[in-house]
């Protein structure tokens, strides 16, 4: 009896060095996503629509103030002539009016933010099907994005770059 215990805890021994020497390798990836996605040809053609669009709403807001300033000036200039109601009706009108301008800037900021992620989505998931497939084909557990100092270190010896790869595969 007192040799099959003996056997049995040197078995189970045996068996808990073994499963501590034998650590699993994790492999992973790194790339500079915004770098990948400015390397995309489409890129381009959003970047330039978007200037468009946003040359537009400059304008727009150029001529609102315009607008505004001008109205502005109208009142100082009359400001001593004008009875009481008519210089409140109109400091109200111009309170208005800059409310209005104040409401168009930040709704014009929206909608270019949205037409942006609008217009990039299917560079993004052209790109996240070319990670999916990189990350596959080279057997990785995951890839890192370095952008923004999201990992100010690391080993790139258990790491591997995979920028290149996936713009070759985007191509």
């Amino acid at each position: 009896m007192k040799k099959v215990a003996f056997l049995l805890v040197m078995t189970c021994m045996q068996l808990a060095v073994s499963a501590q020497s034998e650590t699993a390798v994790l492999k992973f990836g790194f790339l500079s996503y915004s770098a990948v996605l400015q390397s995309m040809s489409d890129y381009a053609l959003v970047e330039t629509n978007m200037a468009q669009l946003q040359e537009q709403y400059a304008a727009e807001q150029k001529r609102v103030e315009d607008e505004f300033n001008k109205k502005y000036e109208e009142f100082l200039d009359g400001q001593r002539d004008f009875p009481q109601t008519i210089l409140q009706k109109r400091q109200t009108e111009l309170q208005e009016l800059l409310d209005k301008n104040i409401a168009f800037k930040k709704e014009s900021q929206r909608l270019l933010a949205e037409a942006r992620e609008r217009a990039l989505q299917p560079l993004k998931t052209r790109l996240a099907d070319a990670l999916a497939r990189v990350g596959s084909s080279r057997g990785l557990a995951f890839i890192l994005n370095t952008d923004q100092n999201a990992m100010p270190w690391m080993n790139i010896t258990m790491g591997e770059d995979v920028t290149d790869a996936v713009k070759d595969a985007l191509r």
